[in-house]
């Protein structure tokens, strides 16, 4: 499903990922571990297209996505990647629906047809009864939620979430991990989760440790 070959990235005269390699199959669920600065969000934004590495090839379903033009890498990354981040990023002014919405609407799905996807989509994560309500009305769980919601009303095949529960408590926290193995075992998709949370880790599938830049180990 994920392929990277050779990936490189520098900022100015700091290297921040060197000679990355890295196979992640169909429905697996990952996640990528280490010290700060050590590459891991650079990694993420790399494989969800959101920037591009210097050397190397990024390969997402069979699609080397490094060699896409801007227009047609946005459509791509919109039908095939859903974002989890750890602050949510509900926009306040909208509804918990309206919020999954729109990434539907904009791949050009009809808005009745993304209006009922939503509510199935929310229905799907014990959210039926919050969709009229804004994020100011949610606690911080369902807000997480509402997000895991909209990374998924597209159906993408991979899903990319970076520190999905690191704002959360541990009740909250324990809820959400345990949707990412139940949403992978009932639609297939891909999780690539970077994490400070060792019990999120232990959890995965495998997990990859990065250390300067580079994969140290794969367990």
């Amino acid at each position: 499903m994920i392929r990277l070959e050779g990936i490189n990235k520098s900022f100015g005269d700091l290297q921040v990922l060197r000679d990355i390699r890295l196979e992640i199959a169909k429905g697996e669920v990952v996640s990528i571990v280490g010290p700060s600065g050590a590459g891991k969000t650079t990694l993420l934004q790399i494989i969800g297209t959101l920037d591009r590495p210097d050397s190397g090839t990024v390969c997402i379903d069979g699609v080397q996505t490094n060699r896409m033009k801007e227009r047609e890498l946005s459509a791509f990354r919109n039908r095939q990647i859903g974002f989890v981040f750890q602050f949510h990023q509900l926009l306040p002014e909208f509804t918990a629906l309206e919020n999954v919405m729109i990434p539907a609407l904009i791949a050009g799905h009809a808005k009745t047809d993304a209006r009922i996807e939503s509510l199935n989509m929310l229905s799907l994560l014990g959210l039926a009864d919050r969709a009229s309500h804004k994020p100011n009305e949610l606690s911080g769980g369902e807000k997480q939620r509402v997000a895991v919601a909209r990374a998924l009303i597209n159906h993408p095949a991979v899903v990319l979430a970076d520190e999905p529960s690191g704002s959360l408590d541990s009740h909250n926290k324990a809820e959400l991990h345990q949707l990412f193995f139940d949403l992978r075992d009932r639609l297939g998709q891909t999780f690539v989760i970077v994490t400070h949370d060792e019990t999120l880790a232990s959890l995965t599938d495998r997990t990859i440790h990065l250390e300067d830049g580079a994969i140290v180990q794969t367990n």
